[in-house]
């Protein structure tokens, strides 16, 4: 086998590890990937049904309530147009409260609660986490464009 025939199977060789290294690399990420909805979105139906994804939002005054006797607590997650009930069984987070912002992980069930399996609060006084300072300033925006419809605008600038 001459030289030239040599590196052209080396080179093909290193082409496929590659391929196969990347190939690997993206199903394990796959696998762990969870995308964030807001509860716009999932009532919406833009979110998964069978897989887990992240939904945030703030949690609702009034709206948290355990089961007795058990670690179980529901809640309500608003972006301030729509509302998910979620379902969560453990410990949540110090910083965990009503007007609160909140981003959890878990599944959505077919009863239209959502089941998180890991609860997220913020962690000082004026943090929101992006996602859910999106979702809250997209769903207003929407509250403010459907409340000024049919109203006529003024064409005077002040």
């Amino acid at each position: 086998m001459k030289a030239r025939h040599k590196r052209l199977v080396f080179v093909t060789i290193a082409i496929a590890g590659v391929a196969v290294a990347a190939a690997l690399a993206l199903s394990a990420l796959q696998s762990n990937i969870a995308y964030f909805f807001s509860p716009t979105q999932v009532l919406n139906g833009e979110a998964p049904k069978d897989k887990v994804f992240r939904l945030g939002g703030m949690v609702a005054d009034g709206s948290v309530q355990r089961k007795s006797g058990d670690l179980t607590m529901t809640f309500v997650v608003t972006d301030t147009a729509k509302k998910v009930t979620v379902s969560y069984t453990g410990i949540l987070p110090d910083l965990f409260g009503e007007g609160q912002g909140v981003v959890t992980r878990g599944k959505l069930g077919g009863d239209g609660v959502f089941y998180a399996e890991e609860v997220l609060a913020k962690h000082d006084e004026s943090y929101m986490p992006p996602e859910v300072q999106d979702a809250v300033d997209k769903a207003q925006k929407m509250g403010v464009a459907k409340k000024d419809a049919g109203q006529p605008q003024s064409s005077v600038n002040y």
